[in-house]
């Protein structure tokens, strides 16, 4: 049966060391700070916003939430972002995703600062991962890094197969696991590959993100391999009080039989993600207020 790496306590830990730093700065009268814009009232996202209060509260952050009713036009949620960019005190901004569809979210994400783009999506800060340079990396996939670091999990000369291919985890974490410090050889797979479990076996470290349960079996992971479950689904349970239950894009209990190492769900990459996130956010007051 496959070790369960417990993002809850990786999660703390992280947390824990933030939250050490942030009572440093605040001595030194910095008080990191970020805003948390949601637009609507989806509850799959004012569930994500609570948790990431949750955190900076924890973490002795200030705490800046901004939320807007779901017809907020395009040009007031921009102006919004253009008033937090040019307000000192706060240092990160995140503006909750999915947006309404008459927002364009790269429109949307392109305003936000680089020095405060906190969730490391601008093209300044995904430029900067591709070169190797300096930026904010993105939440989740930093946070998966750590999970395997920290796991004891080598990466090097190690064989990744990526499941997924958006901007928020694919891709970035492809070129993350590039990196000399990580050093892996990557496979990124989506809809169009062909033979999807010829390529999934041939994984030592499997990440699968393409947003649909059930998209890997035991059948379709090789003996041994590490299985990083990133998929959030919500299926029907009648036998729980929500009348759903949360599931991965991995079936856990197949893979479980067959890797050595998995994440479970929840309570794997997720909280890892939001660790991550409060880590950017104290990293962004470091570097704007100059001490580091």
């Amino acid at each position: 049966m496959a070790v369960v790496i417990n993002g809850k306590e990786l999660a703390e830990k992280v947390k824990s060391g933030v939250a050490e730093s942030v009572a440093a700065l605040k001595k030194e009268g910095v008080i990191p700070c970020l805003a948390v814009i949601l637009v609507g009232d989806d509850p799959a996202s004012v569930s994500y916003v609570t948790g990431k209060r949750k955190a900076l509260a924890a973490a002795g952050m200030e705490d800046r939430s901004v939320v807007l009713p779901a017809d907020t036009s395009e040009a007031r949620l921009l102006e919004t972002i253009r008033t937090l960019n040019e307000d000192k005190s706060v240092h990160g901004i995140l503006v909750q995703l999915p947006l309404p569809s008459h927002i364009d979210p790269l429109k949307v994400t392109e305003a936000i600062s680089p020095e405060k783009d906190v969730d490391g999506f601008h093209s300044a800060n995904i430029g900067s991962l591709f070169n190797g340079t300096d930026g904010f990396l993105p939440c989740t996939p930093h946070g998966i890094c750590v999970m395997l670091k920290e796991s004891g999990i080598k990466t090097d000369g190690a064989n990744v197969v990526i499941v997924g291919r958006s901007a928020i985890v694919g891709k970035p974490l492809a070129l993350m696991m590039l990196r000399k410090e990580y050093n892996a050889t990557v496979t990124v797979c989506h809809r169009g590959t062909r033979n999807l479990a010829e390529m999934t076996r041939q994984a030592d470290i499997l990440v699968v993100a393409s947003g649909h349960a059930g998209t890997v079996s035991g059948d379709m992971v090789k003996p041994g391999a590490v299985v990083i479950d990133v998929g959030v689904n919500r299926i029907p349970d009648e036998s729980k009080k929500s009348g759903f239950r949360l599931v991965g894009d991995v079936d856990f209990e197949g893979v479980s039989k067959v890797a050595s190492y998995m994440t479970p769900v929840p309570g794997g990459v997720g909280p890892m993600t939001i660790a991550m996130l409060i880590y950017n956010t104290l990293e962004a007051a470091r570097r704007q207020s100059g001490i580091c």
